[in-house]
C-alpha cells in the first residue's frame, strides 16, 4: 500500500510593495517602491512560483488594494443582483468613473444584517489569473486581508462588540462590530505615531459614528510586535499581520 502526501497550498500575502510567502519558513520580500500599485508585486510572482513545489496557492490581498463599503440591511432588496447594483452605485458615487474598472463582491455579515461590499481592480485579478496559469499553479482564491482576519477572530467575538483594526503602511482599516453585527468600516491615514495616539483615534471615530457608549475591546492586526501595555481603558489584543496572511 502506498501513501500519497499532498503538499499544502502555497499562501501568499500580496501588497503594493511587499510579498509574504509561506511554504517552509515564511519569507517577506520587500519590493522597490512603485507608483504602479500592485504591478511590482505581481511581476515578482513568477520567480517565486517557479522556486516553490506547491502546485496550488491562495492569495491574501492587502487592504490597500481593496475598497470597502458596508451596506445596511434592506428588506426591499430581494435578490443578489439588487444588492450588487446598490454596491456598484455606492462605489461609483464615492470614487467616480474609475469604479467601473473594479470587480465587486458581496458578503453577508449576518442573517438580515449588513452586507460587506469589496471592490478590487479587475486588471489585478486578471493579472493574477494569468500569472498563476503561466506558472502551472492553480489559484484557489484571492481574498481581502480584512475578510481573512475577521474569519480568524469571529468565533471569539461572537455576539460581542469590538474594533477590528488592520495596520498597513500609512493607513489603518477600522471595522466596528457591535453585538455581533457589523456597524461601520472606515480607513484613515496614519503615521508612525499612531500606536501612541490610538485612544484618541478611536475616540474620534466613536464621535464621528455617534456611538452612545465607547467600544473598549480592540483587536489589532499589526505589522510588527505590538505592546498592549499602557492602554488601560481598552481590552486590547494584538495579532501578527504576517502570520494571519499566511494562516
Amino acid at each position: 500500500m502506498s501513501l500519497l502526501w499532498r503538499k499544502k497550498p502555497l499562501r501568499i500575502g500580496l501588497g503594493p510593495n511587499k510579498l509574504i510567502v509561506s511554504e517552509g519558513k515564511p519569507v517577506v520580500l520587500q519590493l522597490v517602491d512603485s507608483d504602479a500599485e500592485w504591478r511590482a508585486a505581481v511581476d515578482a510572482l513568477p520567480s517565486i512560483l517557479s522556486s516553490r513545489k506547491s502546485r496550488e496557492a491562495s492569495v491574501v490581498l492587502a487592504d490597500q488594494l481593496v475598497r470597502y463599503a458596508l451596506l445596511p440591511w434592506s428588506a426591499s432588496l430581494k435578490r443578489d443582483e439588487q444588492w450588487l447594483a446598490l454596491a456598484r452605485h455606492r462605489f461609483g458615487a464615492v470614487h467616480g468613473a474609475r469604479a467601473a474598472e473594479w470587480e465587486v463582491t458581496l458578503t453577508e455579515t449576518a442573517p438580515a444584517g449588513a452586507r460587506l461590499a469589496c471592490a478590487i481592480d479587475r486588471d489585478l485579478l486578471k493579472a493574477l489569473a494569468t500569472t498563476f496559469a503561466a506558472a502551472g499553479v492553480r489559484l484557489i482564491s484571492a481574498q481581502p486581508f480584512l475578510a481573512v482576519a475577521y474569519n480568524r477572530v469571529r468565533e471569539t467575538i461572537g455576539s460581542g462588540s469590538c474594533w477590528l483594526l488592520v495596520e498597513e503602511p500609512g493607513r489603518l482599516t477600522l471595522a466596528l462590530i457591535q453585538r455581533g453585527a457589523w456597524t461601520a468600516i472606515r480607513t484613515r491615514r496614519v503615521d508612525e505615531r499612531w500606536r501612541r495616539v490610538l485612544p484618541e483615534i478611536l475616540a474620534r471615530e466613536a464621535a464621528f459614528l455617534g456611538l452612545d457608549a465607547p467600544c473598549t475591546r480592540v483587536i489589532v492586526c499589526a505589522q510588527s510586535a505590538f505592546d498592549t501595555e499602557g492602554y488601560e481603558s481598552f481590552r486590547l489584543q494584538a495579532l501578527s499581520y504576517p502570520e494571519l496572511a499566511l494562516a
